[in-house]
This record gives structure tokens, C-alpha cells and sequence, in this order.
């Protein structure tokens, strides 16, 4: 691991933009409309609260299962781990679709030839806070008569013609998870088009999702420590030195934290959480206005690196910028940077290191498959923080050690 020019010792900057908690957030008192609060803002007819974006995930499968026969759900090859891990979880198969060339949308012919009369939903993510093609995916849905299921967990607050991601499809929802825009460190929101849908939604919940007291406790006692950690100090003991350990170790996995448990935690959110939520979200539209502005400016700078792309929003489409998603030239490429600027405590690394049936662990419930695109574009990406405490100089610290990288 090659250091980059500028390093400050002790400094540990967050791999995304998350919206850091205040001492004021987590005092008893003050509005807990969290759920309303956020439907308000994003302009959707209401949200419902779960302990993360997984038990959103599982809320709906089985809402899903319980209306058909069907069993079978079609992901993206390349996404986040939890989304197969819940989808195990609900004892539903999986089918794996590759992607299109060079992104994360999926690749039509593939799509098209995963569906059949056995698919219960296509799950299309917004990945990295762009906007997903979703229209695509949607008429896949309806000509096999799928349910379509919008993953915006790093897209909250993202936009489509206007109106919030998520609204599209017939179920979609958002992680509160730690260092996303807004987090009670675990947390997640459904939320639906359609009255009917939205309350078996609901029942789903009070059926499957009970109260837990032990798994509440420690999820309140991780968010103070979220609170009191989240900076460029906190990191480098809570996030930097264990993800340096993985690396040293020759464990990847674990140092991009994809290495998830089996056993996922299903549980009533707490009234404390959710009022802490509640307050630091009303300073969640200037945080990602701001994200926004930075974003705009560093954009240049990082497109004129050789051979480089940076997925952006196309025509129409307004995402949120917790991070700048690059795709290099090549596998080596990626390597090099990697090797330059993986573990130095300024917020690159890859957003997951595998396709799904790449996991060791994962191999005993996720089927393999000519993936072909899917993989490439696992090879060949990183993320790039888009942290304010990224400032101007470490930003060029990391160019230049992209341009290294790219020679």
C-alpha cells in the first residue's frame, strides 16, 4: 500500500457523505415525526419505519409471497450482499441478471430472459445515489406480472422527473443505516404507491416484526457511538485501524464490510432512535444541497482523468452524492489505484469487492451464472468519498494518485 503525498496522521475520512449527529439530537424531547417528517420532504403519500433497508427488504418479499405462488426474484449481479442474504432469508430463490455494459442498470436482453411465470419482483437498485433506469424494468415486471421492488438504500432524497425514487416501482425503500445521509445507525423506510399495498405492508410488520429489548439496547448505544465517532478522529479508531487489519490480513471482503452474518436482526425501532432521527433530519436538505454544490465542483476534475468515467445523472434525473462511483480503463488499472490509496484514510475503496456468486460465503445459496458484464464492472470500479471533510487538498492528493494509477 502506496501512501499518497498528503496524509495527516490520526485523519480518517469517512467513505461517504454522512450527515453527522449533534449532542442536541440525541437530549429527550423535540418532534419524533420522523417517518411523516421524511414523507413530507420527499413529497410520497407516507413511510414506514424498520430497523434497516435488509428488514425493509424482507418485509416486502414476504408481503409479496403471501399475495402468490411465485418464488423466484431477480437481482442484479452486482449489489449489496444483504439483498441476497434477505432474500435467503425469506426462502425465496434467486435469480442473478447481468448488467449493462460499463453500469449498474441492468443489461435489457438479460433482464428479459430472467423473468418468466415464476418471478414474484425484479429488484432495480439505485446504486451510489444515481438514479436507476427503472422504466425498463418496470414493463419487464408488467409483461410477466412481477412486482417491481426499487432498492434506493444509498438514495435517499434522489429524484426522477421530479418525484422521489422509490414511487416508481410498486415497493421501494431507503437504509438509515451508519454513514448514509441520515442514520439512527440502523434503520430503515418503505414506502408504496398504492393505499392497499402500503397497509399489507404494514400488517406484514405486526405479524413478523416483533419488539427485541436486547437488540434495541445495543442499537442505541451504537448510535452514541455513531455520534460521538463520526469524524475524521472518531474513523481511524472505529473504521480506519480494523479495515487497515482486513487489508494486512489479505481479507478484502471484510475490509469493504461485505462480509454480513446470516442471521439478520428483525426488530421494532425504539422511540429514542427515532426522535434523534427525527431532529437531524431537518437538516438533511441543505446537508445534500451542499453535497450537491461539492459534488458539481470536483466532477471536472475527476472526469479529466484519463480513461476514466464517472457515473452521473442523466437527463431527468436528480440523485444524491454520498460518494463519486469511477469506473478505470481496466482491471490493473484498479489494482494500482487500490494498492495506492485503499486503507490511507481518504475514502476509497470499492463499493462491494464481488459480484454475488463471487462470496465464499455466499456460494451455499446464490446460484452462479455467465455474468459477463457484471463482473467487469466489479473489476473495474471504486468509490471516491464525497465528504466535506475531504478537503481541497486531500481531493488532490487522491487525483493524483488516480493519474498515478492511470500511467
Amino acid at each position: 500500500m502506496q501512501t499518497p503525498s498528503v496524509h495527516r496522521a490520526g485523519i480518517e475520512v469517512p467513505p461517504t457523505a454522512g450527515l453527522p449527529l449533534r449532542w442536541r439530537d440525541l437530549l429527550p424531547g423535540g418532534p419524533a415525526d420522523l417517518e411523516a417528517w421524511l414523507a413530507a420532504w420527499l413529497r410520497v403519500p407516507a413511510l414506514q419505519l424498520e430497523c434497516s433497508g435488509t428488514a425493509c427488504l424482507i418485509v416486502a418479499l414476504r408481503t409479496l409471497a403471501a399475495r402468490s405462488p411465485r418464488k423466484t426474484v431477480v437481482l442484479p449481479a452486482y449489489t449489496c450482499p444483504l439483498v441476497a442474504l434477505a432474500v435467503h432469508h425469506c426462502g425465496l430463490r434467486m435469480r442473478l441478471c447481468d448488467l449493462a455494459p460499463d453500469h449498474f442498470d441492468f443489461d435489457p436482453g438479460a433482464l428479459e430472459s430472467a423473468c418468466d411465470d415464476d418471478t414474484l419482483a425484479i429488484v432495480v437498485t439505485h446504486l451510489a445515489g444515481r438514479v436507476a433506469d427503472v422504466e425498463f424494468a418496470r414493463r419487464c415486471a408488467e409483461k410477466c406480472g412481477a412486482a417491481l421492488i426499487e432498492d434506493a438504500a444509498q438514495a435517499l432524497g434522489a429524484r426522477r422527473a421530479g418525484q422521489s425514487v422509490g414511487l416508481d416501482g410498486d415497493i421501494g425503500f431507503f437504509s438509515l443505516a451508519a454513514g448514509k445521509g441520515l442514520s439512527i445507525f440502523e434503520g430503515g423506510l418503505l414506502v408504496a404507491r398504492d393505499p392497499a399495498l402500503r397497509r399489507a405492508l404494514q400488517a406484514t410488520s405486526d405479524r413478523v416484526v416483533g419488539r427485541h429489548l436486547g437488540w434495541e439496547l445495543r442499537r442505541c448505544l451504537e448510535l452514541m457511538g455513531y455520534a460521538a465517532l463520526y469524524g475524521p478522529r472518531g474513523m481511524r479508531l472505529a473504521y480506519g485501524r480494523p479495515q487497515r487489519a482486513a487489508l494486512r490480513a489479505g481479507d478484502p471482503v471484510r475490509a469493504a464490510g461485505d462480509d454480513f452474518s446470516f442471521d439478520i436482526p428483525v426488530h421494532r425501532v425504539g422511540a429514542w432512535r427515532r426522535a434523534v432521527g427525527a431532529k437531524a433530519a431537518r437538516r438533511l436538505p441543505a446537508f445534500l444541497d451542499q453535497a450537491t454544490g461539492r459534488a458539481a465542483q470536483r466532477l471536472a476534475r475527476l472526469q479529466s482523468l484519463s480513461g476514466v468515467t464517472v457515473l452521473q445523472d442523466r437527463p431527468g434525473e436528480q440523485g444524491v452524492w454520498p460518494f463519486f462511483m469511477l469506473v478505470l480503463p481496466d482491471a490493473d488499472t484498479r489494482a494500482r489505484a487500490l494498492e495506492r490509496l485503499w486503507g490511507t484514510g481518504l475514502g476509497v475503496g470499492p463499493l462491494f469487492v464481488h459480484t454475488l456468486p463471487d462470496y465464499d460465503y455466499l456460494r451455499p445459496i446464490v446460484p452462479d451464472a455467465p455474468l459477463p458484464h457484471a463482473r467487469d464492472f466489479a473489476a473495474r470500479t471504486l468509490s471516491v468519498t464525497n465528504s466535506h471533510w475531504l478537503d481541497e487538498e486531500l481531493f488532490g492528493a487522491v487525483c493524483h494518485a488516480l493519474e498515478s494509477a492511470l500511467r
